[in-house]
């Protein structure tokens, strides 16, 4: 595949990281910014992405509102009969799903699940920017690294690391560009624990050890949860009207903005 469309990877192997709010707040933003997103989700059994640009249509109907929308893109149904020897129905699916939105589309964002599967494996070796929330807590940076002491000394990578290392290998191998890893240290606490700045001090000393850049992620708010039913993102509260933006949802919209400037995406200049 030659890719025009830069491809935006979100994903871990833990659920629960916040991924597919990041995806949603992304894809919105650059859409919003009149950018062409499509979006992908690999999660094939729960679809939260695909549920949540259906949830925002829909919204958008029923008000009479023009809302920045990415176009959701079901990876297409294949026959068994046309794949060559050995090859995966999956790894035809999301080639083939890639393939009719990469010179139509200027970027293409892909939701990976919560866990190890052979999509989300071939996702990330698609990846020019791979985003990877992860929560503030050492069971899950236990997927990036093995530590020590309390979080103070790294180990060694873990096994997501790895997966992530073998993608770089593999687009290495095929000629591309070198994948942007980003970690975002998510759903954050409002208060300054001694474990947080352990997590801190961690996710810092892997970064340059394995090579990713961190960048700030979203506090753990209500918000996020009470948006989804109306497909809506934090950046779209003024414009659907019918509330006053509380000084938590600033604060919040603040993180998105922080969030965009940190993922230096290509020919996008954050403007909200």
């Amino acid at each position: 595949m030659t890719k025009t469309a830069h491809v935006i990877v979100v994903g871990n192997e833990k659920g629960g990281a916040g991924k597919s709010t990041v995806s949603m707040h992304v894809s919105t933003a650059v859409a919003r910014m009149g950018f062409k997103v499509a979006l992908l989700d690999l999660d094939l059994r729960q679809q939260s992405l695909g549920r949540f640009i259906e949830n925002r249509r829909v919204f958008a109907d029923k008000n009479n509102l023009t809302l920045a929308m990415p176009v959701f893109v079901p990876l297409p149904e294949i026959d068994q009969a046309s794949l060559a020897p050995g090859e995966h129905i999956n790894d035809r699916r999301l080639m083939a799903a890639l393939d009719s939105v990469k010179d139509s589309y200027d970027f293409v964002l892909i939701d990976c699940p919560g866990s190890h599967t052979r999509l989300s494996q071939l996702a990330h070796a698609q990846a020019d920017t791979l985003i990877t929330p992860l929560n503030d807590s050492f069971v899950d940076f236990d997927m990036l690294a093995r530590v020590a002491d309390e979080g103070s000394k790294v180990l060694g990578p873990s096994v997501y690391s790895e997966m992530v290392w073998s993608a770089r290998q593999l687009r290495a191998k095929q000629g591309q560009d070198p994948m942007d890893w980003i970690v975002l240290r998510n759903r954050l606490g409002s208060q300054a624990m001694i474990n947080k700045a352990k997590m801190q001090t961690a996710v810092e000393n892997l970064a340059k050890r394995i090579g990713f850049r961190v960048a700030p992620g979203f506090s753990e708010r209500v918000v996020f949860r009470e948006l989804f039913p109306r497909g809506l993102t934090l950046l779209d509260l003024r414009d659907v009207g019918g509330r006053q933006l509380s000084i938590s949802n600033i604060a919040a919209r603040q993180e998105v903005r922080e969030l965009m400037k940190a993922l230096q995406l290509p020919g996008v200049t954050v403007n909200f």
